[in-house]
Formats: structure tokens, C-alpha cells, sequence
């Protein structure tokens, strides 16, 4: 079974300065211009639909708000056949997590 790894801050500063790695904030556009900690926003609702954005990347570290959208998202992704090869990051416990 395909799984995502939980990472906390201190691991997404480091992993996010991987070659291939994307970070992926699945926010809805609003929180994303609000306060972001960079990369791409793709909010969940639009996932599948943006998941060619996603491809040219080996790892991706998907955030959201306190961890529950990233979850789903990051379930999402590995359940996609394009993904299966990839490696993908949850941001455990969100950006609010990052900002403490």
C-alpha cells in the first residue's frame, strides 16, 4: 500500500530546497493570498483537474490550513496512477503549525 510520509516545519524547510520538489498549498485562493509559505496553490477542489502542474515534480510536500485538507489531498494524489512513483509529504499539523 502507497502511503504519504507526515513531516513537520523544520523537515519542509529542508526537503523544500530538494531538486523536483514542489510544495503544493491545496487553500482556496483567498487563504493562499492571505498568508502563504510559497509554492503552488492548487486548492483541493481543483486537484485533479491541475494534476498535469504536478507532474514534472519527484516530490511533492502537500499543506493546507491545519492538515486536514493536505490529508485528503495527499491521498488523493497516491490514488492516481501518474503519482504512484512519486513521493509525497503531509505538512502535519498545517501552516498554522509553521507560523507558532
Amino acid at each position: 500500500m502507497l502511503t504519504y510520509t507526515d513531516i513537520t516545519t523544520p523537515e519542509l524547510i529542508k526537503l523544500r530546497q530538494q531538486p523536483n520538489t514542489a510544495v503544493v498549498d491545496v487553500r482556496d485562493e483567498w487563504e493562499f493570498e492571505e498568508f502563504n509559505l510559497g509554492g503552488l496553490n492548487v486548492p483541493l477542489p481543483d486537484l485533479r483537474a491541475r494534476k498535469a502542474e504536478l507532474m514534472p515534480f519527484d516530490t511533492l510536500i502537500v499543506i493546507c490550513t491545519n492538515g486536514a485538507r493536505s490529508r485528503v489531498a495527499a491521498k488523493d494524489l497516491l490514488r492516481q496512477p501518474e503519482f504512484t512513483d512519486k513521493t509525497i509529504y503531509h505538512l502535519h499539523g498545517g501552516i498554522t503549525e509553521a507560523e507558532d
